[in-house]
């Protein structure tokens, strides 16, 4: 008997959870479609290392990430959605039903959407990982109203760093800009715009080697870093309140090299003013096409074109 004999049948599957995955198996859900979601490594996605969120509407006071997150899994469940706590290790989009498999299952469905996200690049220090949430981002945007008059220190040395750097000035009383090389990646005109700002200085030729900090009475509180020179090699404590990751993000699509197209940095191309990837039936919503906004509203906004988008297509395929 043939492995696609032994899978299990979905008219849709969502790969990734988090805004978008949820958001799209909540419109299928509805529309009768019985979506399944492999959630993957990190259920709810990048959300679930967030602590407070306030710019999701809705939610007058904030929310905890991964309250949100729990929230949205169970309005889901409540139209027959089904979540799988699976990693998805292969796939074949080749022919149709597709097909797609986990560690311990097989799986087939008539159109898929994919929603697995992206990372920040982070620095990979256990540090770093010890106070994420608790001094340490890797959103600007989403945290920067937490450090009114603080002192933050953001790094990198491209567009990216400059920009947040710039943005952050309208919350932090200070910001400085670390960068491990002498000169920036950074346009002139983003490095410009960051130069006269009096409130952002620079500190080149230095990485961060830990991320210091204290805990006093269960709650964890950034107070600092250990900056290492990397000429002299010389180190140095600094004050500060909040530590920005600005080195970019990697879009979580290995697993589809080589089937669905993308940009140079590895981000799904859709077809404009829709979800639709370069093979019918398959969708992108959220980060994994988007490196832009990567906010949580605009992912979940996308999860929930694409879930029009696949009941569309599975209507027009009859």
């Amino acid at each position: 008997m043939s492995e696609i004999a032994n899978s299990t049948h979905h008219r849709v599957a969502i790969i990734g959870s988090g805004p978008a995955g949820f958001t799209a198996a909540l419109y299928t859900a509805r529309a009768n479609l019985k979506p399944v979601i492999f959630e993957g490594m990190q259920p709810g996605g990048q959300l679930t290392i967030t602590t407070e969120i306030e710019n999701y509407p809705g939610f007058e006071h904030g929310i905890q990430g991964p309250e949100l997150m729990n929230i949205m899994r169970k309005q889901t469940e409540r139209f027959g959605a089904e979540s799988l706590f699976k990693e998805v290790t292969e796939i074949d989009f080749s022919k149709r039903p597709f097909t797609i498999k986990t560690y311990d299952s097989i799986h087939t469905a008539d159109a898929v959407i994919v929603a697995t996200g992206a990372s920040a690049k982070l620095l990979n220090i256990e540090s770093e990982t010890k106070y994420m949430g608790y001094g340490v981002s890797a959103c600007a945007t989403c945290d920067g109203f937490f450090f009114k008059g603080l002192k933050i220190m953001v790094v990198g040395g491209g567009d990216t760093a400059m920009e947040e750097a710039n943005y952050l000035t309208k919350f932090a009383s200070e910001v400085t800009v670390v960068h491990r090389r002498d000169e920036f990646r950074a346009s002139k005109i983003m490095l410009n715009r960051a130069n006269k700002n009096p409130k952002i200085k620079f500190l080149t030729n230095k990485v961060v080697k830990e991320v210091l900090g204290k805990e006093e009475e269960g709650r964890k509180t950034m107070t600092g870093v250990l900056l290492e020179d990397t000429v002299d090699h010389s180190v140095q404590k600094v004050d500060v309140d909040g530590l920005f990751m600005a080195i970019g993000h990697k879009p979580n699509t290995d697993l589809f090299k080589g089937i669905l197209d993308m940009d140079e940095t590895g981000y799904l191309k859709v077809k404009q003013s829709s979800t639709c990837t370069n093979i019918p039936g398959i969708f992108a919503a959220g980060d994994v096409a988007d490196k832009v906004y990567r906010q949580a509203i605009t992912a979940a906004g996308s999860g929930c074109m694409a879930a029009i988008d696949a009941e569309r297509w599975l209507q027009e395929e009859g």
